[in-house]
């Protein structure tokens, strides 16, 4: 398939056992973003041309790499900006995501982008863990070279809706039914990483890394999560909570008439993948959003 070649600019203007403290997170001008997080594997820091900071992600034979945040939250708005592998990616995985752990009743929420041989669209892969009752994926060709330059990705956590956006254009929004499995109550570390997913990545794993390509590079930056921060409990049931007084606009985003505009577009131009379609993986029922949405 074709990468789509038009873009939705016309439609787009631009009960927890713990206190809660809610702040603003944004980078100090004299401290790298980077230090907001512990790295694993060869993680690079340096400035672009502009003098804005740079973390880079670098994944060889020996080893992938990642960064996860010291802090956790619950619900926020959390945006980067990201230059994927250039050239034959085929096999690696590049991701931003929030996940509560590793447990199987743990929450995530996911942006991973699969890599392609040169030439071939590149898939951004989104995907909702509550409970742990996942298979919630849509996967959407990106409309650009997500490896030419950096581009913007934004995740919008409330306790309404998720919503996913590519340059600002919502791409993606699940809604929260009272009924069905959300990701409210756990809190979530922030985590990029870099690493060789060549049993499913491509093609679903008929294309594996080609490792006369390493090292395998991807960039972050412009990093910052408008967000509460968790903090250990202070009292017996941990619930007072204390919300900034201004930009928390996301606690109560919900989509709006452009969103569903630009949803509608991504569905019909860049949609390759949709959960709700796929009965082999189902053969017992569709999830129980898939009739509501």
């Amino acid at each position: 398939m074709a990468r789509p070649t038009s873009t939705p600019a016309a439609l787009v203007a631009p009960s927890l056992a713990v206190a809660v403290l809610c702040l603003v997170v944004r980078s100090a001008s004299a401290e790298f973003w980077l230090d907001e997080f512990t790295t694993d594997g060869d993680v690079r820091k340096d400035y672009d041309r502009s003098g804005r900071q740079v973390a880079s992600l670098v994944l060889d034979r020996r080893s992938g790499a990642g960064f996860n945040s010291t802090r956790k939250y619950l619900f926020g708005e959390f945006i980067v900006e990201m230059k994927l592998v250039a050239g034959n990616s085929a096999g690696t995985v590049t991701s931003f995501y929030l996940t509560s752990g590793e447990g199987d009743e743990h929450d995530e929420i996911d942006m991973e982008f699969m890599g392609n041989s040169s030439g071939s669209p590149t898939v951004l892969n989104t995907n909702v863990w509550a409970s742990g009752d996942g298979k919630k994926e849509h996967q959407f060709y990106l409309w650009f070279d997500p490896a030419a330059d950096f581009h913007k990705y934004k995740i919008i956590w409330n306790d309404k809706n998720i919503i996913f956006q590519v340059d600002d254009v919502t791409v993606r929004v699940f809604k929260r039914y009272d009924d069905l499995p959300y990701p409210d109550a756990k809190p979530m570390a922030v985590h990029a990483t870099l690493w060789d997913g060549s049993y499913w990545a491509t093609e679903k794993g008929k294309v594996p890394i080609d490792w006369s390509g390493a090292p395998f590079v991807v960039s972050y930056r412009a990093y910052t999560a408008n967000a509460c921060a968790v903090v250990d409990g202070r009292n017996g049931d941990g619930r007072s909570t204390s919300c900034p007084a201004g930009g928390n606009e996301w606690m109560d985003r919900q989509p709006d008439d452009t969103d569903r505009l630009t949803v509608a577009w991504a569905r019909r131009n860049c949609l390759q993948y949709n959960y709700c379609d796929d009965g082999w993986r189902f053969p017992q029922g569709f999830p129980g959003e898939c009739a509501r949405n």
